[in-house]
Order: C-alpha cells, then structure tokens, then sequence
C-alpha cells in the first residue's frame, strides 16, 4: 500500500477573531488542490462536579448555537498560557459559586485532549472530575446520583456531547 503524501500549500484567507482564527489554505494532496478550510481555538476544559454520592450541574445556561437553553457541566476555554487545574478551578467557582476550599481532590480524566473535530479545529478537550467538600453549592442547577440509574437519567438529560464524553470517560474508569 503506499501513502499519499499531503502539503500544505499558501494561506490564501485567515480571519481572527478573540474566539477563534480561520484559515483558508491549499493542501496538495498526490492527485490535486484542495481549498481547505480550518478553525484554530482554544482548548475545552471541563469538569465533572461531585459531591459524596451525587454529580451537580450549574443551572441551564442559553445556548445561541442552538437558540435554547442546555445542560452543561462546568466548562470554558483554557489557553495555551493558562494551567488547565487552575482553569478547572476557576470554572467551579465561577458556574457554581463554589469557595476556594471547596475542591478536595481534582484529578484529570485525560492528559494529552481529546480532538474535538480533528478534521477542522486543533481544539483539544480536556476532562476533569473534582471531588467537592460537603457543604452548600451557592448555584446549584440539579444533582443526579453517581449511580447507574442517576448517570442513565443525566445522560437523556445531557445534549453536550462535550459533557457527555467527559462523564462517559469518568463512568469507564470507574468499571
């Protein structure tokens, strides 16, 4: 079998934004010129949010891409300048109030990001679950149970494939 060779030839668009950067550019593959588009982004950081024996979600925020309101779990952009831990941080204090003491063990799902349109972005995601202290969430959407049952319900509930994928990957390592 041999492999194709693939070039990237000039860069005949390029937009930026604060959000993202898009780029045309022609790839030269071993038969033609392909007008290629692609996005480069931020990373994804995304944190699954426990306490004792149940998963806490913020309240539904609006989704524009979607013109209504979802489910998510605490998640935001992390540049490439910024600790992805501290990020996770900062995302549970800010989606759900939660105090600075509030995180007992914050452990990554992933260390490498997972692709999350390898094809078009260079955007990575990365997946963490925090174990919280008992206590109070100052903005607590919903809770399910960190049981069998609990993740079938949340899973019907949870559109993100984002959030799925980080809680699908929490669920796995625990079997």
């Amino acid at each position: 079998m041999t492999k194709s060779t693939w070039t990237v030839g000039d860069r005949f668009a390029e937009l930026g934004t604060p959000w993202f950067t898009l780029i045309g550019e022609h790839i030269q593959t071993d038969h033609q010129t392909l007008d290629y588009w692609r996005v480069e982004k931020a990373d994804s950081v995304i944190v699954l949010p426990i306490q004792g024996d149940r998963i806490l979600l913020p309240p539904a925020l609006y989704r524009p891409g979607l013109g209504t309101e979802t489910l998510d779990f605490p998640g935001g952009r992390c540049l490439s300048s910024q600790s992805r831990p501290e990020v996770a941080q900062q995302l549970l204090q800010r989606e759900l109030g939660t105090e600075p003491g509030a995180i007992a063990t914050l452990k990554p799902l992933n260390s490498r990001g997972w692709p999350v349109n390898s094809s078009f972005s260079n955007q990575k995601l990365y997946g963490f679950r925090a174990e919280l202290q008992p206590g109070p969430i100052a903005n607590l959407g919903s809770a399910y149970s960190a049981d069998t049952t609990g993740i079938n319900n949340l899973l019907t509930d949870l559109t993100c494939l984002q959030c799925r994928m980080v809680l699908m990957e929490w669920w796995r390592s625990k079997m």
